[in-house]
C-alpha cells in the first residue's frame, strides 16, 4: 500500500468488538530535510580545502584557550556520514509509525539537534578551510545574542498579544518608538535607566492605539497594525529630522548607555559564559521575561484567562471574564514589551538613533513567534536561530572572500523563510485572533 494511503488496523473496543483504526498518512518532512542536509554536507566535503582554524576565546575571556585547527575535508566527510546515518534513522522512524515508542522520540530529538549542529558547524568549517581567518565561536555567539535580543522581545510581544486574540503587526513600529523615546529620555535625563522606563511606555502607547481601534471599534487588526507601523515610521522620521537633529547634544547622545554586568564564575565558562553572563541588564531582563511568561501563560490564572479570550471568548464571557478589557490590557502590555526591546537598538548598544532603525526586525520577530508556535521558549529559539544566521553572515567575509556579499546577506532571511515554511507544520494560532468580540 502506498505511504500516502490510510492504513486500516484492527482495534478492540470496550464491548470486545474489533473496529478499524485509521492511521494518518506518513510525514516525510524530516527525512527529506535530513537528506538535503546530507547533500549539503557532501557538497562541503567535496569542495573543502586546507585546515579550518577554530578560536574559542575572545578578548573578554579569563581562561586562555589556544586556537586549534581541524582538517576541513576529513571533518566534513565525518559530518556527512553522521548526517546520513541520522537520515536513515529518520526514514526508519517514519516508516515505523511510532513503534519505537519513547526511545524513538528521544532519538528523533537527538537526530534533529545533531543534524542542525553539524550542518551549521560544517558550513563554518567549509568556509574556514584554507582561510587565513579563524572561526571565532565565542564572538559569533556574542553577536548572536546582540542581534537576537530585540527580536526576542518583539516575539514575546506577539506571544502575549496573540494569545489574547489580537494580531500585533505593529511590533515593528513599537520597536522603533522604543528605540526613539528610549534614547531621548536617556539623553535628556542623563540616565539610561530612565530610558528603559520611557521605551516600554512609548510601546504601550502604540499598543493602546491598536487596542482602541482593533478591540473597541472592531477594525481589522492586521490593517490597524500596518497603519501604526507607517505612523510610527513617519513620526520618528519627522521628529528625528527636526527636534532631535536640531538638539542632538540634548536628545540623541550615545554616551548614556547601559554597562555590562558580569556575573562571576558563570561568565568565565569557556565559549558560552561571555555570551550568556557578561551582558547588560536588558539582556538579563529578556532571560527573566522568557521564564516568567512561560510560567504565567500556562500555570497561572492570568494566563488561563488570556488564552481563554484568544481561543473561545464566548465561553470566557460566560464565566465572568471581561473579554475586551482583558484584550485591551494585554495588548498594551505586549506592546510595552516590544517597546522595551526597541531600547536595545540605542541605549543598550550605545548608539544614537537613526532613521528607520528597527529595519524590519518587527516582521522577523513575527516570523520567530510563528516558528516558535506561539510559545515563549519556541520564540526564543526561533529568534536565536535568526540571530545566529545573521552572525554567521557577518563572519563570512573574514573567512571566505569568494562568497558574494549579496548571498551572504541573504542567508538569515533564506533560513527564516525555509524554517517558517518547512517546520511550522500544522501549528495552529489562537482560534479567535483577529476576530472582534461583540456581546
Amino acid at each position: 500500500m502506498s505511504a500516502t494511503h490510510h492504513v486500516m488496523d484492527k482495534t478492540t473496543s470496550a464491548t470486545g468488538a474489533q473496529q478499524p483504526e485509521v492511521i494518518g498518512k506518513l510525514s516525510w518532512k524530516m527525512p527529506v530535510t535530513y537528506g538535503l542536509a546530507a547533500l549539503l554536507a557532501l557538497f562541503f566535503a567535496l569542495n573543502a580545502t586546507g585546515d579550518a582554524r577554530i578560536r574559542l576565546n575572545d578578548r573578554a575571556s579569563s581562561i586562555d584557550i589556544p586556537d586549534f585547527s581541524v582538517p576541513a575535508v576529513a571533518t566534513l566527510w565525518i559530518f556527512s556520514a553522521i548526517i546520513l546515518i541520522a537520515t536513515i534513522w529518520s526514514v526508519l522512524s517514519t516508516l515505523g509509525r511510532g513503534k519505537y515508542g519513547k526511545t524513538g522520540r528521544i532519538l528523533d530529538t537527538l537526530a534533529t539537534i545533531l543534524v542542525a549542529v553539524l550542518t551549521v558547524f560544517g558550513f563554518l568549517v567549509f568556509a574556514g578551510g584554507g582561510s587565513a581567518g579563524a572561526v571565532t565561536l565565542t564572538s559569533t555567539l556574542g553577536i548572536t545574542v546582540a542581534i537576537s535580543t530585540p527580536l526576542i522581545f518583539g516575539a514575546l510581544s506577539g506571544v502575549v498579544s496573540e494569545h489574547v486574540g489580537v494580531v500585533n503587526i505593529a511590533i515593528e513600529g513599537q520597536l522603533l518608538v522604543g528605540a526613539f523615546f528610549g534614547v531621548m529620555a536617556a539623553s535628556y535625563f542623563k540616565s539610561p535607566y530612565l530610558g528603559l522606563i520611557a521605551a516600554p511606555i512609548a510601546g504601550g502607547l502604540v499598543g493602546s492605539l491598536l487596542a482602541l481601534f482593533a478591540v473597541k471599534y472592531g477594525v481589522d487588526q492586521i490593517i490597524v497594525g500596518v497603519v501604526l507601523n507607517v505612523l510610527c515610521l513617519g513620526l520618528t522620521t519627522f521628529f528625528y529630522g527636526t527636534v532631535m537633529s536640531a538638539n542632538a547634544d540634548i536628545f540623541n547622545t550615545n554616551q548614556y548607555s547601559l554597562s555590562k554586568v558580569r556575573i562571576p564564575l558563570l561568565a568565565d565558562i569557556p565559549v558560552f559564559g561571555p555570551m550568556l553572563f557578561d551582558q547588560t541588564i536588558l539582556v538579563y531582563i529578556m532571560y527573566v521575561a522568557v521564564v516568567l511568561l512561560t510560567i504565567f501563560l500556562y500555570r497561572s490564572r492570568w494566563g488561563l484567562r488570556m488564552r481563554a479570550c484568544g481561543e473561545h471568548p464566548r465561553a470566557a464571557d460566560t464565566v465572568g471574564i471581561n473579554v475586551n478589557r482583558t484584550r485591551i490590557r494585554n495588548t498594551i502590555f505586549g506592546s510595552a514589551i516590544a517597546g522595551l526591546g526597541g531600547a536595545y537598538f540605542t541605549i543598550d548598544q550605545g548608539l544614537a538613533f537613526t532613521d528607520n532603525m528597527s529595519a524590519g526586525n518587527g516582521y522577523i520577530a513575527l516570523a520567530a513567534m510563528i516558528l516558535g508556535k506561539w510559545h515563549p521558549v519556541g520564540a526564543l529559539g526561533a529568534a536565536g536561530m535568526f540571530g545566529f544566521a545573521k552572525a554567521v553572515a557577518l563572519l563570512m567575509p573574514n573567512l571566505h572572500g569568494g562568497i558574494p556579499s549579496q548571498l551572504v546577506n541573504m542567508i538569515p532571511y533564506i533560513i527564516t523563510v525555509i524554517a517558517v515554511a518547512g517546520f511550522v507544520g500544522k501549528s495552529r494560532p489562537p482560534a479567535a485572533e483577529n476576530i472582534p468580540y461583540i456581546k
